[in-house]
């Protein structure tokens, strides 16, 4: 099937979740326990990543401010960076590592054993039951995992520049409180929301259409990778160019 078949079949597919994601019944059981294995399942290593990409942002950032004798300015550059960028970004791509190569996986395996032909052949709507919940679920975590990534990063950013490279604390903060705006915060917030979607939508969509066995759902799980960090990247680019637009 040529690219433009699929991406056609897949658009249709997302627009088939959302009509059964606002139609009851509402699987709310299925979406907890989701929600508990992607966001919850998700914490450790967001923390871990955030915290890391923080002292990261720190050590980098004083080494090109300090030739200017600027360091003290630190403080919002950095802030911004994590919540707009580092945040979403590393959130998603950790999502998708961790969860999405997990659900595709999942559903592979369901597809090639038949269990899911087995449920469409009692009545059950395998795709509200199985897909709809699992893309509901990563769409609401990612932008919790995100703020949760931004509040670590940040904190560690603080630690490793006021106490170990010695920049003044009271420039820090006040670099962030005069130039801070609302709109850096929900910007990183809101891609969340995006990232959540369409990462959700590839790995269930992936996953439920595997075929060709246990080799399938290798090259399934691969691909649901693949494809959900290069959406990642491109959805980035894209959001960014409008909220730029519309002056966020």
């Amino acid at each position: 099937m040529s690219v433009l078949g699929e991406l056609g079949k897949f658009t249709l597919f997302q627009w088939q979740m959302i009509k059964l994601a606002v139609v009851p019944p509402f699987r709310m059981k299925e979406i907890y326990e989701q929600l508990v294995i992607v966001g919850i399942g998700s914490v450790g290593v967001i923390s871990l990543t955030g915290i890391f990409a923080g002292m990261v942002s720190a050590v980098q950032l004083y080494q090109g401010f300090h030739q200017f004798g600027a360091e003290n300015m630190m403080g919002f550059p950095i802030f911004i960076s994590i919540t707009r960028e580092l945040g979403p970004v590393f959130a998603g791509l950790m999502l998708t590592s961790r969860a999405i190569s997990a659900m595709a996986a999942e559903l592979g395996s369901m597809r090639v054993t038949e269990q899911i032909d087995a449920l469409d052949t009692l009545a059950v709507d395998s795709r509200k039951y199985l897909l709809v919940p699992r893309i509901v679920a990563t769409t609401l975590a990612l932008p919790i995992l995100i703020i949760l990534f931004d509040v670590l990063g940040n904190m560690a950013a603080y630690l490793i520049s006021v106490y170990m490279l010695g920049v003044n604390e009271t420039a820090f903060l006040n670099t962030i409180n005069m130039y801070l705006s609302l709109s850096d915060i929900f910007t990183g917030i809101a891609k969340g929301f995006f990232f959540g979607f369409m990462i959700g939508t590839i790995g269930t969509y992936i996953g439920y259409h595997t075929h060709g066995g246990a080799r399938g759902v290798g090259r399934a799980t691969t691909t649901a990778v693949v494809y959900s960090a290069i959406m990642v990247f491109v959805l980035d680019y894209f959001i960014a160019a409008i909220f730029l637009i519309i002056g966020w």
